[in-house]
């Protein structure tokens, strides 16, 4: 069959706006689009822009709008975007990132973000023997969060940031929840600077947008809401208020 791929391009050389360019490339419906996306790099147009990785939906590096909807092109087959043959399908890179060129997005602001939330073990004890022991009860609490990619695609879905820029964003705040459920982990209060903030965990309306494009699975809105929770309980003991009170 054979479909057409609808891109958004920019780059400098065209000028400063964003324009449409048409290819027609022959596929199979079990294709991926990121199989679509190589015959016309490498066949039609060696300039077009795109970031891949792995391949197998692990790196998370492809993430784009197809179809107007955050996916990963190298998990996303034709026959999961068309309907017949000589359909068209539209391409454009993640929101709320800077567009670098083509289908490329700088994520500097997203990692940075992400490393706001201090994704990483913070504690004060040591092992009582060569590692820390848990349950399966303990891990099942935040097994969830550890699936995440980093791919974006949550962060370009959330309609928050459309209205501020500033909000923390669910791939940030899944990967301190990832921290804060962790029985290890004494970590809560100096992620508190971040996420207790206007801008921290508060601003999530759940809207789902992130859970419902996540590549794979995560219960993203879920663990914003049980971090909100965590942090009330822990400034209610303190007999202190949470930002979103204030």
């Amino acid at each position: 069959m054979k479909v057409t791929l609808a891109v958004q391009r920019r780059n400098s050389e065209a000028g400063p706006d964003p324009y449409e360019q048409r290819f027609e490339v022959g596929v199979e419906p079990t294709d991926r689009v990121l199989d679509a996306l190589m015959e016309v790099y490498r066949n039609q147009d060696g300039t077009l822009s795109f970031r891949k990785s792995c391949a197998h939906g692990v790196c998370g590096s492809d993430a784009m709008l197809i179809n107007d909807e955050e996916r990963l092109a190298c998990k996303t087959l034709i026959q999961d975007v068309t309907e017949q043959d000589g359909d068209v399908i539209t391409l454009a890179p993640l929101k709320h990132m800077p567009v670098q060129r083509d289908l490329m997005v700088d994520q500097g602001r997203f990692f940075e973000k992400f490393r706001a939330a201090k994704p990483f073990l913070i504690t004060d004890q040591e092992p009582s023997e060569r590692e820390f022991i848990q349950s399966r009860e303990e891990r099942k609490l935040f097994d969830d969060a550890t699936k995440c990619i980093n791919c974006s695609a949550c962060y370009s879905a959330c309609p928050v940031l459309d209205e501020n820029p500033e909000f923390l964003g669910p791939a940030a705040i899944v990967a301190a929840a990832r921290f804060v459920f962790d029985s290890r982990d004494k970590g809560l209060e100096p992620r508190l600077d971040v996420l207790d903030t206007p801008n921290g965990v508060w601003p999530c309306e759940n809207h789902f947008a992130c859970t419902r494009v996540c590549p794979r699975d995560i219960k993203i809105t879920k663990l914003i809401n049980l971090t909100k929770r965590e942090i009330k309980k822990y400034r209610e003991a303190r007999g202190e208020t949470a930002a979103e009170a204030k």
